[in-house]
């Protein structure tokens, strides 16, 4: 075989086996990924949990202080009762307390109610908060298990690109420039052997005068439909 062909062969390979780990590094980010998810659903409803509470907070607040004025005024209309000398004037005042009065009970009605919607809400704040913990808890426990994994394929990739480097600086640089070409666009793919007579890159059928070359293999030979590198395998396996 071709000696430059013999060292394609053998570079391409390696170049599918360093990206081959791509999938296994995915694989292993999707874990952290999916607690991470998980962790980041369970503090969105904590936040909104806490805003709802802070918001009712806030309106109770307003409430009192409406409760204040209300309380104020009905203070300073029984001041006016004893200045009062007509009728008139006493059923604007009357009118006036019921009115106050009126507010006064739904004010604290309505902070009876947002209290009790409080006191809810905390509850599931205190669920949300263990739920929290838990999940977290896991997410370390998996992400010391993904970093783990993550080292050993990094250290795995690292010697192929030792191996890759040693091999690249013996093959000639016109014959390895032209392999880099192709590999922008083919990928793994840029070599690839001849089943069958057919491509295994595009499937298509070489025509008999290519595929003697390839089986003789004593150039570099590209597939005629797709451009990519071919070889027989029979012969890569015996070699």
């Amino acid at each position: 075989m071709n000696k430059h062909l013999q060292e394609l062969i053998e570079l391409s390979q390696i170049d599918k086996a360093i990206d081959g780990y791509n999938p296994q590094i995915e694989a292993a980010d999707k874990k952290v990924a999916k607690v991470q998810k998980k962790i980041d659903t369970v503090q969105a409803e904590l936040d909104s949990f806490n805003a709802d509470i802070k918001e009712n907070e806030e309106k109770i607040k307003a409430f009192e202080e409406q409760l204040k004025l209300l309380n104020d005024q009905l203070a300073e209309n029984a001041k006016k009762a004893k200045e009062i000398s007509t009728e008139k004037e006493m059923k604007a005042l009357s009118l006036e307390e019921d009115i106050a009065k009126e507010k006064m009970t739904f004010a604290n009605e309505e902070i009876e109610r947002l209290q009790g919607i409080n006191e809810t809400k905390q509850e599931l704040v205190k669920e949300a908060e263990e739920k929290l913990a838990a999940l977290q808890t896991d997410f370390d426990k998996v992400k010391e298990e993904v970093d783990a994994e993550k080292a050993e394929i990094e250290a795995s990739k690292a010697e192929l690109f030792a191996k890759r480097q040693e091999l690249s600086q013996k093959i000639e640089q016109k014959v390895l420039s032209f392999y880099e070409k192709i590999r922008v666009w083919a990928g793994n793919t840029a070599v690839v052997p001849v089943k069958k007579q057919a491509c295994y890159g595009c499937y298509m059928k070489l025509n008999d005068k290519t595929y003697s070359e390839v089986i003789k293999a004593e150039e570099i030979v590209n597939c005629p439909h797709c451009g990519r590198i071919l070889y027989l395998e029979r012969i890569s396996e015996e070699a």
